[in-house]
């Protein structure tokens, strides 16, 4: 049988209740009391309390904070060499996944070429082997050219034609 709540807690609740229709806003010591009603009314055998397994809590864990996306990302990092094939794979390697956008970097400007060639195919591969990651284009990159801006005071100017005479 259901407990029939004491006459000083319909009471209070009654006045909070009357107070938040007048005013449209709880208080904070009505939502305090709200909380507190909550946590306690939990009973053991109730629904939703059952023992669930520990792969169906990691996968609503994985959900509730998306995690999905980033973990389909670091799966197809790790399983580049296999969708590009050890040769391209041992010359580039991706960066990031912006906004549907492959970033890969490749070691020279002619291994970049060559994959522009194969971009469509590049695309289908991946799409292939990972259907939950959403890929549009890839953006090929040659290796990272040497700055020339040394030191926190550098200061915008003409650049590396300066220091030549």
């Amino acid at each position: 049988m259901a407990e029939r709540p004491e006459k000083s807690d319909f009471a209070q609740e009654f006045y909070w209740r009357m107070r938040e229709a007048v005013t449209g806003r709880l208080s904070r010591d009505a939502k305090r009391i709200a909380e507190k009603a909550a946590k306690n009314s939990s009973r053991p055998f109730e629904p939703g309390r059952d023992p669930i397994k520990a792969g169906t809590g990691l996968d609503d864990l994985l959900k509730s904070f998306r995690w999905d996306s980033q973990l389909a990302e670091a799966e197809l990092f790790n399983n580049w060499a296999q969708i590009v094939g050890e040769t391209n794979a041992a010359a580039t390697h991706p960066e990031a996944l912006i906004n549907g956008t492959l970033t890969i970097r490749c070691k020279s400007t002619a291994w970049a070429t060559q994959l522009r060639l194969l971009q469509i195919q590049i695309l289908d591969m991946i799409r292939e082997a990972h259907p939950g990651v959403e890929i549009t284009s890839l953006k090929l990159l040659g290796p990272d050219a040497p700055s020339w801006k040394k030191g926190p005071r550098s200061v915008p100017g003409r650049g590396p034609r300066d220091t030549y005479g």
